[in-house]
């Protein structure tokens, strides 16, 4: 694990006067789970949304696999004449468009689970599985690959029945129970054919047996489709079962760092989630 996939280099989020991340620097390593933790509010989707091109930081940069693909450009100096560094080149590029940072091999789940709600489980993941397609908007239309969309089809029907979803295929996706719309949204997100899973609070809205049954999953995921995973997540036990590292975010400002064990038991992380109690109630 010591080669790292992601690593953010002093990132920033502001807001106006609002900074929602302040100055973060973290990395998560190939094959590990990791885990960003810390109150409401505290900016872990921010993060997430700098890392997948959503926002542009105020400051600071997101290498995947050693490449550049988030960068802020310093202030005071134009976009069009910012060249930030990348692999000891310099290249033009200081953002990446989301849709590009998901063929790169990032792809991700939301907090507020946004499936196509209107369409089938088969098409939400068919819809997904485009992004690897060789084919260009002409040949489409007209059907002029029909052997690869013919791949496509049979992949993700592999991919359905991989996840227990197969005989659900033609069911519109609004109609699943809640358990199963989160299963179908990392099922589309698999379609991508990532390396690197990001999970936005995969277990919000599940009940114990049902989170039980998440760590267990997350745990095939990784070791099925060789991922590296990066979760936010407020089921603690969750975070401690599966996680081989865990970042703690609060206001913004990391404040502590390392494996499960040594975060549980630290003071600052307690103080964050749970609160101190007086002396005078001691």
């Amino acid at each position: 694990m010591a080669d790292a996939v992601l690593r953010l280099d002093d990132i920033t989020m502001q807001f106006g006067g609002v900074v929602a991340v302040n100055d973060l620097s973290l990395e998560v390593n190939d094959g590990e789970i990791v885990a960003l933790i810390g109150p409401n509010g505290a900016g872990k989707t921010t993060a997430f949304n700098c890392i997948t091109g959503v926002y542009e930081p105020t400051n600071g940069r997101v290498v995947f696999h050693g490449e550049t693909i988030v960068e802020s450009c310093p202030q005071g100096r134009m976009k069009s004449q910012y060249k930030g560094e990348n692999n000891g080149k310099y290249t033009d590029i200081v953002r990446f468009a989301p849709d590009k940072i998901t063929w790169r091999g990032i792809a991700r789940t939301f907090q507020n689970i946004r499936l196509f709600k209107s369409l089938t489980v088969f098409e939400n993941v068919l819809i997904a599985k485009h992004m690897r397609a060789k084919q260009n908007v002409l040949s489409a239309v007209f059907r002029l690959n029909a052997k690869e969309e013919k791949r496509m089809r049979e992949e993700v029907m592999l991919l359905l029945e991989a996840q227990n979803l197969a005989h659900l295929k033609d069911h519109i996706a609004s109609a699943l129970p809640y358990g199963l719309q989160r299963r179908l949204e990392i099922a589309r997100a698999l379609a991508t054919e990532p390396s690197l899973l990001l999970l936005d609070e995969p277990a919000a809205g599940m009940n114990p047996q049902e989170t039980q049954e998440l760590a267990a999953f997350i745990k095939e995921l990784r070791e099925e489709y060789k991922l590296t995973i990066f979760l936010i997540e407020h089921h603690m036990d969750l975070v401690m079962k599966i996680s081989d590292r865990v970042y703690v975010l609060d206001f913004g400002n990391l404040i502590s760092q390392g494996t499960p064990a040594d975060v549980q038991s630290d003071h600052r992380v307690v103080e964050a989630y749970l609160g101190v109690a007086d002396d005078a109630e001691d």
